[in-house]
Order: C-alpha cells, then sequence, then structure tokens
C-alpha cells in the first residue's frame, strides 16, 4: 500500500509545480474589433455536465455551435459522486429533461439502482435518485454529444477572449463593458462567435490539496485552466475562491459487506426522463448500496492530525451541506457519521464512500477508513482529496445567465458558485438556450421562480450571490405544492417548445399527457356514487374501506383524497367509466397526486396571499426566536438579523415560507394575547 500512495505522490507532482497560493503570471487581455460573418453562432468552453447541455441545446434551436474541451475522452466525466438526483436536485433533472435536456436521458440508460428518497413525505418533496455506471454514463453521454446536429467538437484548451472595445480598469475607474467575440486558443487560433459559454468547472485555477501538498489541477489528472481564469479577472469580474472535496476509492472485494446494512433499488423503478416508460436496467439486476457508519476512532485520527491538513485550514468556503468527514468531526463533535458505500459500475469492483469525504495525508486516510466497521481491511485504490477554485459572483450575471459586464458571455455550473451535477445542468441548459437565442436575435428564455426549481436556482444565485458551494433543495422554494417532480413538463415543456429548443415529440406527448390528466380529474369528479353504492362496488372488488352509514353522494375524486385509496383501487371496479384513466400507469399515478394536492394548493395560495397581507406586521424587538419550533439554522438566521417585521423576515436568504408562516402566526397570537391582557 505505501508503495501505491508513493507512485500516487509522484503521479501528482508531474501535473505542476508546488505551489502556495497558485500564483499566475499577468497577462492581457486580447481586444478585437467587431467581426463580421462569425464562424459559430455559439462556443461551449467545457465539456462537462454544464457545458453538455448548453451545446446541445444551442445545437437544438438550430445555432452553429462548437464545444470546446481539453479532452474528448472526459466529455460527460462523472468527476465526484457516481449518481444523478435526489432531494431537491431530483427535481432539476425532470426540468431539464422537460426542457429536452439529455441528462435525464442518458441517467435511464446508464442507471444502475433507482430509489425514490422521501417516500415518507408527499410527492412534492420526493427526491428522484439514480446510482450511475460511470463509464457508461461517459459512453452515452459522449455518443448523444458527438451525435448531435449542428454540433463540432474539438480538443483545445481556450486561453482568451475576443473582445470588442477595451475592459481594462483604470486606477480609480469602472471597466468599460464589452462585447465577445470569439475566443483565442492555446495554440494560438482565433475563433469567433456571436455568443461564448463558460462551463470551467473546478477548473478555474484550480489546485489539488493531499495533505499539505498543494499543486494545480481542475481534478485529479488534468491541467487548471489558468489563462482563462486571469481573462475574466482582468476583465473585472469579481472573483472568489471555493472548495469541495472527494472521498477515497475502495477495492469492493476488500469490503466485509455481511456486517454492513443493504440498501436496494426500486420495484419498478422510476425513469427520470418523461420520453421513458422504464429504464435500461431490470429491477433485478440493479445493484446494491451499504451503509456503513465511521467511528469515534475516526474522529481521533483527524483532531489529532488536524496540523496535517492545508484543506480545512484555509480561509476559502466548502459545501455546508456535503461537508467532508473533517467538517462533520468539528462541526458536529466527534460521533459516528454515515458512509454510503455505492458501486461506480457493472463491470469494475471500484467503490465510492459517499459522505466521507478527506484530504488528510493518504497514510492517515487508510487508518481512517480501517477504523470503519466493515472496512477493516479494505484497499484503498485512490485516495481522497480536496479541491480549490474560482468563482465568478453570481450577481454579475442576468437571470439568462448573460453576464452583465460583458455582452455574449455567459456563465454556467460551478463558476457561479453552485455545487452538483444537477445544478450545473440546469445552468448549462439555460445559458446555451439564450446563448443561441441571442445569435439568432431571438427574444431570451427565462424560468422564473414560481414556474420552477430552475429559476429558483438562478433568482437565488443572481439576487443574493453565494459564499459557499450552492445546493439545491425543496426547502428553497414558496411553491414546493405546485413545484413537483411529476409535473414538470406540464410546467415547462410549452414554453420551451415555443423558445425553439423543445422537439415537436415531446411537445405532443405532453399535450396528450396533459389532456389526459384533465379529462382523468374531470371523470374522477363527475362519477358519483352514494356511500352505500360505493361500499357495495368496493366490497365487490375486494376492496376495503370503511364508510360511514349517512351522507350525500361521493365522488371518485373525493374517494381519492383518502390516504387509503388510489387509482389502483379503482382499477378493479366492473363497468367503471374510469377504465381509460386507471389502465394507463403513468396517467393513474399522476392522477394520484393531483386529486391530493388540490387543496393543499389552495391552502398554498391562502397562505401566499396572507403573508402578503400581514407583510407590514411588526416583530417585537425582544422576541425570543429560540422559541420557535424550527430549524437551527433558521432561528440563527433570524436571532442574528433580526427583521423588523414579516415582510423582512420574509426577504431573509435561507427563510423558508413554513418557518415564515409559522412565525406569522405565533406573532399574530402573541398580539392577540397583548389587546386581551390590556383590555382586562
Amino acid at each position: 500500500m505505501a508503495g501505491n500512495f508513493h507512485l500516487l505522490r509522484e503521479h501528482l507532482w508531474l501535473l505542476g509545480m508546488r505551489v502556495g497560493r497558485c500564483p499566475i503570471p499577468m497577462r492581457r487581455l486580447t481586444t478585437c474589433p467587431e467581426i463580421e460573418g462569425a464562424a459559430y453562432d455559439v462556443i461551449i468552453v467545457g465539456g462537462g455536465h454544464a457545458g453538455c447541455e448548453a451545446a446541445a441545446a444551442s445545437a437544438r434551436l438550430g445555432g452553429r455551435t462548437l464545444l470546446l474541451t481539453h479532452k474528448i475522452e472526459k466529455i460527460g466525466e462523472m468527476s465526484c459522486n457516481p449518481s444523478f438526483g435526489g432531494i431537491g436536485k431530483g427535481h432539476l433533472v425532470r426540468e431539464v429533461d422537460a426542457l429536452d435536456g439529455i441528462c435525464g436521458r442518458i441517467s435511464d440508460k446508464a442507471g444502475i439502482q433507482f430509489k425514490v428518497l422521501n417516500r415518507k413525505k408527499g410527492p412534492a418533496v420526493w427526491g428522484l435518485r439514480a446510482q450511475m455506471d460511470r463509464d457508461l454514463y461517459r459512453e452515452y453521454m459522449q455518443e448523444e454529444i458527438m451525435n448531435t446536429p449542428n454540433l463540432k467538437v474539438e480538443a483545445s484548451t481556450v486561453e482568451d477572449l475576443l473582445l470588442e472595445g477595451g475592459l481594462h480598469q483604470q486606477h480609480g475607474s469602472m471597466p468599460k463593458k464589452g462585447v465577445v467575440r470569439g475566443v483565442i486558443l492555446e495554440d494560438g487560433r482565433q475563433i469567433q462567435a456571436h455568443s461564448v459559454v463558460i462551463t470551467a468547472g473546478t477548473f478555474l485555477r484550480g489546485c489539488i490539496h493531499l495533505g499539505l501538498d498543494i499543486r494545480p489541477a481542475g481534478r485529479m489528472g488534468d491541467a487548471p485552466a489558468v489563462g482563462l481564469a486571469k481573462t475574466l479577472e482582468e476583465a473585472g469580474f469579481t472573483v472568489g475562491r471555493l472548495k469541495t472535496g472527494t472521498p477515497p476509492r475502495l477495492d469492493g472485494r476488500t469490503i466485509d459487506y455481511d456486517v454492513l446494512q443493504r440498501n436496494l433499488g426500486d420495484d419498478p423503478p422510476i425513469p427520470f426522463s418523461f420520453m421513458n416508460e422504464r429504464v435500461s436496467i431490470q429491477p433485478e439486476d440493479q445493484v446494491s448500496c451499504h451503509l456503513a457508519m465511521s467511528s469515534t476512532r475516526v474522529g481521533d485520527i483527524i483532531l489529532k492530525n488536524k496540523h496535517l491538513n492545508h484543506h480545512i485550514r484555509e480561509e476559502v468556503n466548502g459545501p455546508r451541506y456535503c461537508p467532508s468527514i473533517e467538517s462533520k468531526i468539528m462541526r458536529f463533535g466527534n460521533k459516528p457519521h454515515q458512509i454510503w458505500l455505492e458501486p461506480e459500475g457493472l463491470s469494475t469492483d471500484v467503490v465510492y464512500m459517499q459522505g466521507f469525504s478527506i484530504t488528510l495525508p493518504p497514510e492517515l486516510q487508510e487508518q481512517c477508513v480501517h477504523n470503519v466497521r466493515g472496512l477493516e481491511r479494505a484497499t484503498i485504490l485512490r485516495p481522497g482529496y480536496g479541491v480549490e477554485y474560482d468563482y465568478m459572483d453570481p450577481r454579475q450575471i442576468k437571470p439568462t445567465l448573460e453576464t452583465k459586464r460583458v455582452e455574449g458571455l455567459f456563465f454556467a455550473g460551478q463558476i457561479n458558485g453552485t455545487t452538483g451535477y444537477e445544478e450545473a445542468a440546469a445552468q448549462g441548459l439555460i445559458a446555451g438556450v439564450n446563448a443561441g437565442l441571442r445569435a439568432s436575435s431571438r427574444p431570451s428564455f427565462v424560468v422564473n421562480r414560481t414556474e420552477g426549481y430552475i429559476g429558483v436556482l438562478i433568482d437565488d444565485l443572481t439576487t443574493h450571490g453565494t459564499t459557499e458551494p450552492y445546493r439545491m433543495f425543496t426547502s428553497r422554494t414558496e411553491f414546493r405544492m405546485s413545484l413537483r417532480p411529476d409535473n414538470a413538463d406540464l410546467r415547462l415543456t410549452e414554453k420551451g417548445y415555443h423558445a425553439g429548443f423543445v422537439s415537436q415529440e415531446r411537445y405532443h406527448r405532453m399535450k396528450n399527457t396533459g389532456r389526459k390528466i384533465v379529462d382523468g380529474l374531470k371523470a374522477l369528479k363527475e362519477y358519483q356514487l352514494s356511500r352505500n353504492h360505493w361500499s357495495q362496488a368496493l366490497a365487490a372488488a375486494d376492496v376495503e374501506f370503511p364508510f360511514s352509514e349517512h351522507g350525500d353522494k361521493m365522488s371518485a375524486f373525493d374517494l381519492l383524497q383518502s390516504s387509503r385509496m388510489s387509482m389502483s383501487h379503482l382499477s378493479k371496479l366492473t363497468d367503471s367509466p374510469l377504465e381509460e384513466y386507471t389502465n394507463d400507469e403513468t396517467v393513474a399515478s399522476r392522477l394520484n397526486i393531483e386529486v391530493r394536492y388540490e387543496p393543499f394548493m389552495v391552502q398554498q395560495r391562502q397562505s401566499i396571499e396572507e403573508v402578503r397581507a400581514e407583510e407590514e406586521l411588526e416583530i417585537p424587538d425582544d422576541f425570543d426566536f429560540h422559541s420557535l419550533s424550527m430549524s437551527k439554522e433558521i432561528i440563527g438566521l433570524l436571532d442574528q438579523q433580526r427583521p423588523a417585521t414579516i415582510g423582512a423576515a420574509s426577504r431573509l436568504k435561507g427563510m423558508t415560507p413554513g418557518a415564515l408562516l409559522q412565525l406569522l402566526y405565533i406573532i399574530k397570537k402573541q398580539e392577540k394575547k397583548n389587546r386581551q391582557k390590556a383590555t382586562q
């Protein structure tokens, strides 16, 4: 094992000279006059998840699109976790798919375990998630990209931007606004374009941290984007630094699975894409994941060796919601933490340690791993490491993801301060669409926060900015009841179709599904029986349901609002006018959800109106926010900011609709008590 670590160190050192903060020599921006007859409509820089969606979206619009990436064989690479989706993130994948994006369809082909998270709660917050086969995902994505009409792919490194007008910042003045006209490659070639989308991931002046060693790299084995980072800085963009990390990879043959908790996939698996009735893998062929727990001995090793870990000492923010094991130990104390052991594919023994990102020296990582039950004899194939990189303050971009400082220049993905494949894919699609629309002088395309999680993501970034890697959660939206994963197509597909980047096939499929749902809801409301007749009909179908002896007629719609009933129960009725809908599994499933959420939708609209009406309601200066029954994060936010009114509280970054309503009700209750006391 020691020999393997030695070889790793030698390999890492080959990536570049050791640096402290990755110092870069100063460069100058390249400016150019206005260009006529650009070679391309859109150039995409970077072939990660944002870049692939951006390139495909621009090409779907009919624009001449060029994707520039440092290695064609790395297009679609899953650099960190081998999975797609999750709570909040699954919503984004569904919305990207509804807009004809590609990551959902690829996931359905490359997935090896499918699981809906959060099932104990309502469908509005279910998290569709799939474990991926890394090799298959990359293979299918590359096949998709390389065969997309209007899209050319080239392996080249972008060093500079072609700009019309000077952007050099003079002392005591703001840089002038410019227009991008193309890119300059590492070999000196200039390629002209109407729009440029930068999706650089963690490559902008990226540095890898392993123990106390620091070396320039965007990820293991790949050089950073140095020239482009300096170009953006010299163009006057506000630049920050963020960090993330990745866990060790293990040899699955050396894991004692017998002592670990096994986790199976769903049967049947639910696809991400609205175009698919089922996924590629058979339910019985899905792989298992396993749950392990760290030990206090792991915490002891981490705490004892903090001085050997540069990544956790650095004054750069990392992901709060996906922290390293070191951060968990220091933030939450030395106690056991969950570790999910996830297979990386069907034809490999490599296992990913979800929840165990670590940046200690390799020999100490080995000690930590061996102090996890079930991993006492596990072999580390690749140690974990940290990455620090540049990002641009996202308040410098518009809702279209075009930068305010340079016309025609778009940012998408981690360059905007986000973390995760799903957040990157969503931004890539919006940036690629708007870059293509701009190149053809068509109106821009924006998803607002009432229409989708994509809108929430972009609005949060462009309005509030971020100082830590931004991750999507269902709690970030005020409209969870209506922005569900099941209805993303009904919310977004038609809008994308009219903008010109959603296929006719998908549009007609959505319209057909929409008609069936509308007609199904109407049929459910119109099919009414007395309670006695319902009881007899259901009993004849061997369906038990408690009815009161008296009462008016009930519709099938009313019946389905009970948690005990579903369309599958109604499918057992004979001579029912509902057969058209109960026999269609997809439509039946969606009708179940639509029926259940109708009263909540009404309640949600009333709550929104109530908050709007009470915006001026004052919060007492001495109000004890710690008396509230809500998350510590929100209590801390309220206690620190101490908003003067309900309206001010509603505008706090991180405030949730549920917490706001609870605060409103308690303030009104307290105000009522004070009035009663005053009249006594």
